[in-house]
């Protein structure tokens, strides 16, 4: 009898993950002038140790003026760089989990607070705040300040900014990048009708729409070597005249042909009108969708908890792993206890061997050092 599919390794690209639990990015909006401090050393440190098959570092800003937050980390110069080797490099001496990270550009939803002060947006005239960009001149929400409608010599600004932090994450030994194309930031404002009102070829029509996010998505990859380029997407908006699952299908096949090593499935964030009908295994029909007509590997997120229930998403098709966020956060052990409940075997620093509970004799992986 095989084991839980869920503890299979898998191949994103060249990368081979040990299993399919994916720890998604997550904004801790604790950076400094976009450097990571302590507490980032903290929160991947710690998630480095649950088991997982990859860490992934939060939406990363490739500009200032990218960040979600003024407490956004980012990687836009060498400040920013050096002070992620220091997490990375004390992350690397206690974990050999791999790390990839997410990069991103806010767009109009750019410049809020941070979320337990409100998450506002914050004016342009403010000392954290700024002037947003966006494909063209409309707020997130109708109260908040405008952004400005990038021209080319912006969205060249943009695509410069995503190469440049591709090629400082390939000075970080970073093992997999992520586009953030979801959530309505910067590349899902290009993506939806909703947010994209251009009249020029950025405009319009879908591969009109789609146009500048593969112009990002080829830039980056020809930087990347044989480091894996994935995408995170919002299968669909949620609102009348929005984004589609079918227009995000087609999306996914363009990107595959590009050679991409995997689609993460989310959705919304565009639009304050969204209807999300919030609930578990709420967006795996998207991932479903997306998997049926894709080959690369197919990521779904949200809502997803328990140990079966992430067995049977991956067990029956719907998508090749999933991705925990939330959970991961209020029980970093979450690997632990889903291979303990399935059967399976999962890897624990040597430091953790002899907390292995007597009834689960063979959950931890035999000691492997991080050099190996």
């Amino acid at each position: 009898m095989s084991g839980p599919k869920l503890f299979e390794p898998m191949e994103v690209g060249r990368l081979t993950l040990d299993n399919r639990i994916v720890i998604a990015p997550m904004c801790q909006y604790s950076a400094e002038d976009g450097r990571m401090t302590d507490w980032h050393s903290v929160h991947l440190g710690h998630l480095a140790l649950s088991g997982a098959g990859l860490l992934t570092i939060e939406a990363t800003a490739v500009l200032p003026e990218g960040r979600i937050s003024y407490g956004d980390v980012g990687l836009w110069d060498d400040g920013c760089e050096a002070a992620m080797e220091t997490v990375l490099e004390t992350v690397r001496r206690w974990s050999p989990i791999p790390v990839g990270i997410q990069l991103a550009h806010a767009g109009r939803k750019a410049s809020t607070d941070l979320p337990w002060h409100g998450g506002a947006q914050i004016a342009p005239t403010d000392p954290n705040g700024w002037q947003t960009v966006a494909p063209s001149a409309l707020p997130f929400e109708a109260a908040e300040n405008a952004p400005l409608a990038l021209d080319r010599a912006g969205m060249d600004r943009v695509r410069d900014g995503f190469v440049d932090a591709a090629r400082r994450s390939v000075r970080l030994g970073l093992d997999l990048v992520q586009l953030h194309g979801a959530h309505g930031y910067l590349i899902h404002q290009f993506l939806s009708p909703l947010s994209n009102r251009r009249d020029d070829d950025y405009g319009g029509s879908l591969d009109n729409r789609m146009r500048f996010p593969l112009e990002l998505f080829d830039a980056v990859k020809a930087v990347l070597g044989e480091i894996p380029l994935t995408m995170r997407v919002s299968g669909t908006d949620w609102v009348e005249g929005g984004w589609t699952i079918e227009e995000t299908i087609a999306f996914a096949r363009v990107l595959e042909q590009r050679g991409c090593a995997g689609i993460h499935v989310s959705s919304g964030g565009l639009d304050p009108r969204q209807a999300i009908p919030v609930g578990p295994n709420y967006q795996v029909p998207l991932a479903r969708a997306i998997r049926q007509a894709v080959g690369i590997p197919v990521v779904a997120v949200g809502m997803i908890t328990e140990p079966e229930q992430a067995e049977a998403i991956v067990g029956t098709g719907d998508a090749d792993a999933i991705a925990l966020a939330r959970a991961i956060l209020y029980d970093p052990r979450w690997p632990w206890h889903a291979a303990a409940a399935l059967g399976a075997r999962v890897r624990a620093p040597d430091q953790y061997l002899r907390s292995q509970p007597r009834q689960y004799k063979a959950l931890f992986d035999l000691p492997r050092s991080a050099e190996d």
